[in-house]
Order: C-alpha cells, then sequence, then structure tokens
C-alpha cells in the first residue's frame, strides 16, 4: 500500500469485534474499545470459560499457518494445546472450578484431535495477510479518517488457479448469523492486502464438523456500503463522545460496569497491552 501521510494514530480503527459491540451497546463499544484504565493506560476486557477455550484453540490452529506444511504435524498439536492451556488454565480462564474448566478443556482436546484426523485445507500453503504493527489494516476511508483491521483465520492458496480461500474457525456451538460482518470484513482485508483473487469463503465448526462449510462471497460493493455506514455512526458517537446504553445498563455492557466499580480481578496483560479481568 502507498503510505498516504496520514496519521494512523488519530485515525478511528474499526474490527470486527468492535463493530460488533458497537451494535450490540454503544456503552459497551466504549468500554472495550475507547477506555483506559487511569492508572495502567491500558484498556481492558472481561476473560470467560468460552473466550479462554475459542483463544487457545485458535492460538494452536492458527500458528500451524506460519509452518512449511511438511512441518506443521510433527509435532503432536495436543501437546502444544496443553502448553497453550495453561495460559488460561485456572481463574485465568474465568472458570468457576475445576470441574468446568475440564469441561471445556475436554472440548478444545475434541476439536485438536478433529483438525488432526481431517486436516483438509491445513495441509495446502497458506498465505497471511501484510501488516503495518500490529493487526493487518488499511484506510478504509481516507477522507473520513477510518482504518479497518483484522485478523483473517486461515487463507488457503490454491495454486490451480492462483487464488485464495478464506476460512474463519468457529469454536462456539452457535452457527454463524447470516447477517454478521465478519465475511465482508475479512473480504474486503484479503482484497486490499493481498492481489490473489478471493476465489471462496468458509467457515469451519470445529466442535463439530469434520470439514469446511463454504458460504457465499459477500458482494464488495454491498460490504463498503453495510460498514460505511456503520463507521459513521462510530465516528459520530466518538466526536460527541456519546455512548449511551438505551436500557440504562444491558447485560452486554453491564459485566464492564462492574470492573469499573471494583468487582472483577484483574488476571493478566494480554500480548497487546490490554487488561484482563474475571468476576
Amino acid at each position: 500500500m502507498i503510505d498516504t501521510g496520514k496519521d494512523k494514530f488519530k485515525a478511528v480503527w474499526l474490527s470486527h469485534s468492535s463493530i460488533a459491540d458497537f451494535l450490540k451497546c454503544p456503552r459497551l463499544y466504549y468500554l472495550r474499545n475507547v477506555y483506559k484504565d487511569p492508572r495502567t493506560g491500558h484498556k481492558f476486557t472481561i476473560m470467560t470459560p468460552p473466550l479462554a477455550l475459542g483463544q487457545a484453540v485458535h492460538e494452536v490452529v492458527e500458528g500451524l499457518s506460519i509452518l512449511n506444511v511438511e512441518d506443521r504435524f510433527a509435532v503432536s498439536l495436543l501437546e502444544k494445546f496443553e502448553t497453550i492451556w495453561e495460559k488460561v488454565s485456572d481463574e485465568k480462564g474465568g472458570f468457576k472450578d475445576k470441574l468446568q474448566e475440564e469441561e471445556y478443556k475436554e472440548r478444545g482436546i475434541k476439536m485438536i484431535k478433529n483438525v488432526m484426523e481431517n486436516p483438509g485445507p491445513l495441509m495446502n500453503k497458506a498465505l497471511k495477510l501484510r501488516k503495518d504493527g500490529g493487526l493487518p489494516n488499511y484506510w478504509f476511508s481516507e477522507e473520513e479518517n477510518i482504518i479497518l483491521c483484522g485478523k483473517v483465520d486461515w487463507i488457503e492458496y490454491q495454486k490451480k488457479d492462483d487464488s485464495v480461500h478464506i476460512i474463519d474457525f468457529k469454536t462456539g456451538r452457535n452457527e454463524e448469523d447470516g447477517q454478521s460482518l465478519q465475511l465482508p470484513i475479512y473480504l474486503l482485508l484479503a482484497t486490499n492486502l493481498q492481489k490473489r483473487k478471493i476465489k471462496k469463503a468458509s467457515y469451519w465448526y470445529l466442535d463439530k464438523d469434520k470439514e469446511v462449510t463454504e458460504v457465499e462471497l459477500p458482494d464488495v460493493n454491498g460490504s463498503i456500503e453495510r460498514i460505511s455506514k456503520i463507521a459513521g455512526r462510530i465516528k459520530l458517537a466518538r466526536q460527541l463522545n456519546h455512548f449511551i446504553c438505551k436500557d440504562g445498563g444491558c447485560r452486554n455492557c453491564y459485566p464492564f460496569e462492574r470492573v469499573l466499580r471494583g468487582e472483577g480481578k484483574k488476571v493478566a496483560v494480554s500480548d497487546f497491552n490490554q487488561d484482563i479481568y474475571i468476576l
């Protein structure tokens, strides 16, 4: 990408997760994406068992993409999972007791075994999006000073026609909502940060499926239009510093309000300098 000379530090950064936060509750968006603890200068989040599970499984599976194909399964993924699980074990994963932790860990082991027994696209070359510093990103709108960022779980290279296949790993039990902006955002990131044609996109529900589920590729122009509308609302809210929960404290923002009241316990700091709390 050509350096535009614009200041990325003054831009509004948007991702699938931050947009989802805003659509759930503007106050949630503020607490997760704008507010910084004056004591640490860090943003914060709350760890829960489903998040811990997803984080551990994603780290194992996504980590394969940086290895040569012949080396990806040279070391047991179960061994890697055991090591990575230590990062979220006990209270660090928000588990209420050992029994709950074992239930989630067993689900993770099942998913890892599924990948080992049915590697499918993981046995093909994978591409990585260009990134400047942290997450892959590009100027979604220079005029509006908006940057779109995010990390695509897996980009499979298909040699026969020099194209790519976007794959998103799912560790939850619910199927993705057809109105989700995740694939549209992945599509735009892959379109702007690499040169090959994007031929298809799929979800892989690791908890139940042995192979990927292909879905219809979003329309690029339609995706830009949808995201532009939401980006405009978020930018205005930030300019006005107006982030109100319409319910006066909904199930989405209330746990974060509890942390602000001192009811949470800080258990870690993420690789992105984000304070991690449990309730």
